[in-house]
């Protein structure tokens, strides 16, 4: 099940977004010491600056995904894909794709007409995950950030959303 959480959900947020850069650290640009230090008030402005889409799975958040919109007028048709993490154990069960569905849908309903992420270059299985839902590298930033005193590339992927096209047609 996939469900977008509210202001009410603050503990799962912080269960599932903390979980996410402890397990993951080298696939994420914040450090769980980073959320760690934040207050309950910025943890509830973080959650409802954007959606975040969790999945649970009896009862358990196992994913999650936000959607960060730009402000400016000229570029408010733009949304960058944020904090996107699945429970290593749960990676095969279609829950990455569940949680992309429900946030494309979302960015229709909404008016958005791109997304966009950022991923590590190392991280091959995301990449093609992105790439299988239609995502297509439109660029790299050298050196995007820094894990374990190496500087890793960031790849900029892109994918156009419209009313016409099927979620997960471009394979």
């Amino acid at each position: 099940m996939i469900r977008i959480l509210s202001i009410d959900d603050i503990a799962i947020f912080k269960a599932i977004r903390l979980e996410a850069l402890r397990t993951e650290p080298a696939a994420f640009a914040s450090s769980a010491e980073d959320w760690e230090a934040l207050s309950d008030d910025e943890w509830r402005k973080r959650l409802v600056e954007g959606p975040v889409f969790v999945a649970f799975k009896r009862g358990d958040p196992i994913g999650i995904m936000g959607l960060s919109r730009q402000r400016a007028s000229k570029m408010a048709h733009r949304a960058t894909l944020i904090m996107v993490y699945v429970r290593g154990g749960e990676r095969t069960g279609g829950h990455a794709k569940e949680l992309l569905e429900a946030t494309v849908a979302y960015a229709r309903k909404n008016g958005i007409r791109q997304l966009e992420l950022a991923v590590s270059a190392e991280n091959t299985a995301a990449r093609r995950f992105y790439e299988r839902e239609g995502f297509h590298e439109a660029g790299r930033i050298p050196g995007g950030f820094i894990h374990d005193s190496r500087e890793i590339d960031d790849v900029i992927m892109v994918r156009r959303i419209n009313d016409q096209e099927n979620v997960g047609s471009h394979r």
